[in-house]
């Protein structure tokens, strides 16, 4: 009799927690999602989510995809997790949550991102943690709670990141891999450990920060009382996973050098693998520890990628599919008639690190139409992605082409308009499911088989876009035109 096998992965994401089985080849067998709570924004560049509703949302997929399968728990061999970085999860002495959590967008702690640099001073930062501080990041939302809610602050005794609170309700472990801790501001990126140097120099108890473990170590197993709700077997092994983006980089198989992946959700990210720590002088892309142990890499990330469009949407055209809408943008030429978008509803990252800066439609005139304003979002959301794979390049990273993911990979017009403004190939996969297939696929390599070999096996081109060089060179002008936007309106936006 032939003994099936299957995996599991569970992505905690911003708009909904995704379960997603697969089989021993990495092959995708079914997937369910359940969604979250819209995030609050009880102020402008707020956002917060309640750890709960991930749980809740959670125990939702897992039994979803299991009763959609037909696949009982019992046949369920290891599980990994991935989730939104950066999310601030604070929890008291009995291990209950203190307050909603202060997610990778909210972008309220410039204050205490510029105490960390007055306290320790901008280089000692980057020599402990291989980064700069920046209000997205996990340690300064902590500070902002030592100094507004200190009544909250003396309750905590414990600091998780999103994925990590769901495999504390899962296996009652405090837990965390490698690639998700690099995105804090606590850990040290060169050496794959928790920063005694920042948590010495800030007055932050090691003893709240979770075990580190490389992504496809085993981390716990499913405790009796989580077996129940969820329909899991009890002592399923759980490994480390990885914060979203290096699992969704396993997902597309940037495991090795040359190849880089663009991925368009909420956020927008470029990532690169390296075997080495690589740095941007200027800080403008991150350098994190990697999903496959014992290498790292660096992204760039637009804040408000996905979400310009999904805000366009929700203001102006509730009713219609983003499938229309990139249609309409399609009737507009390339250009939009002269008009640029800035995608900084989110303040941004790349290539700025500005928490301050604002969206903005420029060069509007009374010819443009609807399609104008939406095939300027698609463009601007693509210049600012070749923002931060310029940044890369320049690193001496090698590119050879760029593999498409997330909602953007979906539209075959979006898709062609990245490979003529990156000027390089551009691939979609036979599977888009990012985040959640990487983190089934850590858990098939749990530490029996390397990373790279899995995706080797799981992994495959189906679409290819070349550029095309005219549309390319015209561009390549949009581009630096897009560039000089910003410098020109930082004047005029507000101070946190």
């Amino acid at each position: 009799m032939l003994l099936l096998m299957y995996w599991l992965g569970i992505d905690v994401g911003t708009g909904g927690t995704r379960a997603l089985l697969i089989d021993e080849n990495g092959a995708v067998i079914s997937g369910f999602t359940a969604p979250h709570d819209d995030m609050t924004m009880l102020q402008p560049l707020w956002a917060e989510q309640r750890p709960e509703n991930w749980w809740a949302a959670a125990q939702t997929a897992i039994r979803g995809v299991l009763a959609q399968s037909g696949i009982p728990g019992n046949d369920i061999q290891a599980i990994g997790l991935s989730g939104q970085m950066h999310g601030l999860v604070i929890l008291d002495e009995l291990g209950a949550v203190i307050r909603p959590s202060l997610i990778w967008c909210d972008q309220r702690s410039q204050p205490q991102v510029d105490w960390i640099n007055a306290k320790l001073g901008p280089g000692r930062v980057l020599a402990a943690i291989a980064n700069p501080v920046l209000t997205g990041f996990t340690l300064p939302k902590l500070l902002w709670v030592r100094d507004h809610e200190p009544e909250l602050y003396a309750r905590v005794r414990k600091v998780l990141l999103p994925k990590d609170y769901l495999r504390f309700q899962l296996t009652g472990e405090y837990a965390s891999d490698v690639s998700d801790a690099s995105g804090t501001a606590l850990f040290d990126v060169v050496h794959r450990r928790w920063s005694g140097d920042m948590c010495e120099g800030l007055e932050i108890p090691l003893e709240w920060l979770p075990k580190i473990y490389e992504s496809p170590q085993i981390t716990g197993t499913i405790s009796n009382s989580a077996a129940a709700p969820t329909g899991l077997r009890p002592g399923t092994p759980v490994v480390g996973g990885g914060g979203d983006q290096a699992a969704s980089a396993v997902g597309n198989g940037i495991v090795e050098p040359g190849i880089v992946s663009c991925t368009i959700g909420t956020s927008g990210v470029v990532f690169a693998h390296t075997d080495a720590p690589a740095y941007d002088p200027q800080g403008r892309v991150h350098t994190f520890c990697h999903a496959v142990p014992g290498k790292w890499h660096v992204m760039g990330v637009t804040q408000g990628a996905g979400l310009s469009l999904q805000w366009f949407r929700n203001q102006f055209a509730p009713n219609e599919s983003y499938d229309a809408l990139t249609a309409e943008a399609a009737t507009s030429p390339a250009g939009a008639h002269g008009l640029l978008w800035l995608p900084y509803l989110m303040g941004e990252r790349t290539p700025h690190l500005d928490a301050s800066c604002r969206a903005a439609w420029i060069g509007l005139t009374a010819k443009h139409r609807r399609a104008d304003l939406i095939r300027a979002i698609l463009e601007g959301v693509a210049f600012s992605q070749n923002d931060g794979l310029a940044i890369i390049t320049a690193m001496g990273v090698p590119v050879n082409r760029v593999r498409l993911s997330g909602g953007g990979a979906r539209s075959p017009f979006w898709r062609q308009m990245f490979a003529d403004v990156f000027g390089c190939t551009v691939t979609t996969l036979e599977s888009q499911e990012g985040s959640a297939h990487g983190a089934a696929l850590l858990a098939l390599a749990a530490e029996s088989e390397p990373v790279e070999q899995v995706c080797r096996r799981a992994i495959r081109e189906v679409n290819t876009h070349t550029p095309d060089p005219t549309q390319s060179a015209f561009y390549r002008r949009a581009h630096a035109a897009y560039q000089g936007a910003y410098p020109a309106l930082r004047p005029l936006n507000p101070k946190p």
